[in-house]
């Protein structure tokens, strides 16, 4: 499969295209990386330098790719952090465009915001830009947990919250939702959930909490959940591929002391993981 991905990049370590490329290459798929930034590192650095690509060169490089007459090659977009409002018009832009040339690819969206343990890290006027543009717009949407609760305006501190907030989100278009980072009160202790939904129903599955958040995490998980997805998985499959894999990636990397993700290193762990999980259906 062919992806249209348009994300951050990154110099040093892995985050946006830097973390989402090379997965996708591993299980099999062609890459056409559209960069929205050029930093020398991540911004949880203390440090950063490199410029922000202005919304016209991003559409610029999408309308390259189009003059060529190989845009409806592109059985997917792939979309994560979105810095402006005139970068989303840009993406979702692109999303028309591949779509007027393949009617069946499917927009995969990481609506990029925040998490529960800093909130928010963008600017003010971009949840309600995903809220609004983006999440009527993607097949498939990757939200963290923190991220449900403000793309839909309800309370996630429960599971009854988060299903009907998944619910809610694929009435307004996705027919998949992937839910990330799922900490409730109905949470067991130690344990972090991921959530499943489409129209087959909603799936659970439990991996234990490791000890730090490392940066680019879910970039790669939304690549490698799309790569599978694309690679032919139904989203039970690929949820529980994509959580055996992200766990080991993070684990090995926090045993190893690594300021970044190990990706290169752990690149088996992509195409065959040594943990294996397990999602639980949950009651309609």
């Amino acid at each position: 499969m062919k992806i249209l991905t348009i994300q951050s990049a990154v110099a040093y370590g892995h985050a946006g295209n830097s973390a989402a490329v090379f997965p996708l290459q591993r299980l099999g798929h062609e890459v056409w990386p559209v960069n929205t930034v050029l930093f020398s590192n991540h911004t949880g650095h203390p440090t950063f330098r490199g410029p922000v690509i202005d919304a016209k060169d991003v559409h610029e490089v999408v309308l390259g790719i189009e003059e060529l007459g190989i845009l409806g090659e592109a059985d997917a977009i792939l979309s994560g952090y979105q810095g402006s409002a005139a970068v989303t018009d840009v993406i979702l832009d692109a999303v028309e465009r591949v779509k007027a040339h393949n009617p069946n690819a499917v927009y995969i969206a990481d609506p990029v915001m925040g998490n529960a343990g800093e909130g928010f890290y963008v600017d003010a006027d971009i949840p309600p830009l995903m809220a609004n543009k983006v999440v009527p717009a993607a097949e498939v949407l990757t939200p963290n947990h923190f991220e449900l609760g403000v793309l839909t305006g309800t309370d996630v501190s429960t599971l009854e919250g988060t299903l009907d907030a998944v619910e809610q989100l694929r009435a307004e278009g996705a027919e998949t939702v992937l839910v990330t980072s799922v900490i409730t009160k109905d949470t067991a202790d130690g344990m972090l959930e991921l959530l499943v939904a489409d129209s087959s129903g909603a799936y659970l599955l439990a991996t234990p909490r490791l000890e730090r958040k490392v940066h680019g995490s879910g970039d790669v998980t939304t690549a490698l959940f799309a790569a599978h997805l694309l690679g032919g998985a139904g989203p039970v499959e690929a949820l529980e591929k994509t959580a055996a894999s992200v766990f080991e990636l993070i684990d090995r990397t926090i045993e190893a002391k690594a300021r970044e993700l190990l990706i290169v290193e752990c690149q088996e762990a992509f195409v065959n993981p040594d943990t294996k999980f397990k999602a639980h259906p949950l009651p309609h």
